[in-house]
């Protein structure tokens, strides 16, 4: 359908205080409030971010049978999603959310811990986040530097939510 057609076929309407925009065929209906064909939306996902970067820990993880014998270096990266707006405006502690709370459970649990596979590793560093500390959601990437002979390192990048978790 070209770009003309789907322009005619739309009409925009004014109703209450919003502007709504109604297409004909199958595809959804936005209101800039964030309802989707008339489904009251869900609250905004929060956009402020805690980074936390080269975090530098050390832990049994891998297929081979060396890397069950010995710990190995992982990097952790984290971007943590959260609603910053209340410790922007009140400059409280209590009002965060504390990553050096966060980074300090993320140490004890990899420390402690024996994976076989990076995406393991970075489910747990995840669900510690979200579930255990209240992140909206957060990406974490687990290197495993020198796993390749020519690359710097090796890892995976994931983003969980609290409903990935059953949350």
């Amino acid at each position: 359908m070209a770009l003309e057609e789907i322009h005619r076929e739309m009409r925009v309407t004014k109703s209450n205080d919003s502007l709504g925009v109604i297409a004909s065929g199958s595809a959804p209906v936005i209101d800039p409030k964030g309802a989707v064909d008339g489904t009251p939306s869900r609250a905004p996902r929060a956009a402020d971010k805690v980074i936390v970067q080269d975090l530098l820990v050390r832990c049994v993880i891998g297929l081979n049978a060396w890397e069950r014998d010995v710990h190995q270096d992982i990097l952790i990266n984290l971007v943590l999603f959260c609603d910053a707006r209340a410790s922007g405006e009140s400059d409280q502690p209590t009002d965060i959310l504390n990553y050096r709370t966060i980074t300090k459970a993320i140490i004890e649990h990899v420390e402690a811990s024996s994976y076989h596979l990076v995406e393991a590793l970075a489910t747990a560093i995840a669900r510690i986040c979200v579930l255990d500390h209240g992140a909206a959601r957060a990406i974490v990437r687990v290197e495993k530097p020198g796993a390749l002979r020519f690359a710097r390192s090796v890892g995976i990048e994931i983003e969980r939510a609290a409903e990935d978790f059953g949350g």
